[in-house]
């Protein structure tokens, strides 16, 4: 019972939308508002033809009845009208930031510097919004409930279950709208790459979720290292390939384009490290909030402590009705070197990509994405 009662709140955990967050919702704010500016326009409409077609406005129609439900698609969707942090849409700012800051490429004879808006070529806008509508179609997939975990509590079954199917519905939807819009980009390279990032997306969650059944919160599970290859699959590989497209369409040498791929990938595992952390981070504050055994923190806490000791502070935490006590666990995990090794880890991600922008031209658009990159490694 205790093993089940662990793994459904390490699940629900993994429900919650996976995004770019800070300590200072203020400070991001302005980052992202200052960033918008420079790519022309504010991304909260990147993916606005999809979401005014009729096909979804039918989906919309029927995830109305959800309403009143514990279905976790239902925040998914509120999540999508009503964003007060500014955290949604930040791939494909990402992409449109890079795609300006590395500008025209001089060996493209066929790309006329009179086509770009704002500095970024029209299928370069193209794939942001291509990569947005394939995060968002993960997302959704994403609150796709375990049936086999249903309680009571959870509401009526039938609930669930239409939720479900919507949740498929909507989701494949998404994805097949970003796939037709890839092919309609006509480059072999950038197809290839974004489908590996596809399937990059689907082994990673499928890890994410082996990583949070009972068998691994009762060992040892995975390491660091391992924790970095899977959380690039399932968090770092659409946005690192999303930029290297950009530069693709751009005719942008292989270096340019590595040094893309190079700062999508540590934004987004130090994007990762710091939505870890929060709980811990926030804590410290007199907060405290539930928080996934695959969290960095964690991972790092386990492999210092060693798989013996782990076992101990689980059986610490548990109360009388073998339930977990988050506070007591919690408060285990800080009192080791867990926190602060995650905290080294995810400045450490921050500078490389840093390191990785400072070979672009300068101007507003690298400043808008070296801002990025130091504001995932405040807490």
């Amino acid at each position: 019972m205790f093993a089940a009662t662990l793994q459904r709140l390490s699940s629900r955990g993994q429900r919650t939308l996976s995004l770019f967050s800070s300590s200072g919702p203020s400070n991001w704010s302005k980052v992202v508002s200052d960033a918008e500016k420079i790519v022309g326009y504010p991304t909260s409409f990147m993916s606005l033809r999809c979401l005014l077609s009729d096909e979804l406005s039918n989906v919309a129609m029927h995830v109305r009845k959800l309403v009143g439900t514990q279905h976790p698609l239902l925040n998914t969707a509120r999540g999508f009208v009503y964003d007060s942090k500014n955290n949604l849409q930040m791939r494909g700012l990402v992409v449109l930031l890079m795609s300006k800051a590395a500008g025209p490429s001089h060996t493209a004879s066929d790309l006329l510097a009179q086509d770009m808006v704002s500095g970024i070529y029209p299928n370069q806008r193209n794939l942001a919004e291509i990569t947005e509508l394939i995060h968002t179609a993960f997302l959704v997939h994403r609150g796709i409930v375990d049936l086999k975990e249903w309680t009571v509590s959870d509401g009526p079954l039938k609930d669930m279950q239409f939720g479900n199917k919507m949740a498929v519905l909507s989701g494949d939807f998404l994805l097949a709208n970003a796939c037709t819009g890839l092919a309609q980009l006509d480059n072999t390279k950038v197809v290839e790459l974004i489908s590996s990032a596809i399937g990059d997306l689907v082994q990673g969650i499928y890890y994410e979720n082996s990583n949070n059944t009972e068998e691994n919160i009762l060992t040892d599970g995975v390491d660091m290292a391992t924790w970095e290859e899977q959380t690039f699959l399932s968090h770092g590989a659409l946005l690192a390939k999303s930029c290297q497209a950009a530069m693709e369409l751009a005719k942008h040498d292989k270096e340019s384009q590595r040094l893309a791929y190079k700062y999508g990938k540590h934004l987004s595992l130090g994007h990762k490290l710091n939505s870890d952390l929060q709980p811990f981070v926030k804590s410290s504050m007199g907060e405290s909030s539930p928080f996934s055994f695959s969290a960095a923190p964690v991972v790092f806490h386990r492999q210092i402590i060693g798989q013996e000791r782990w076992h101990q502070q689980l059986e610490q935490a548990r109360t009388q009705r073998n339930q977990l006590n988050y506070s007591k666990l919690l408060a285990a995990v800080k009192s080791e070197k867990g926190v602060s090794s995650a905290v080294d880890l995810c400045c450490y991600h921050g500078n490389k990509a840093l390191e990785a922008i400072q070979a672009f031209p300068s101007s507003e658009a690298r400043s808008a994405l070296e801002n990025i990159a130091s504001a995932i490694t405040k807490f």
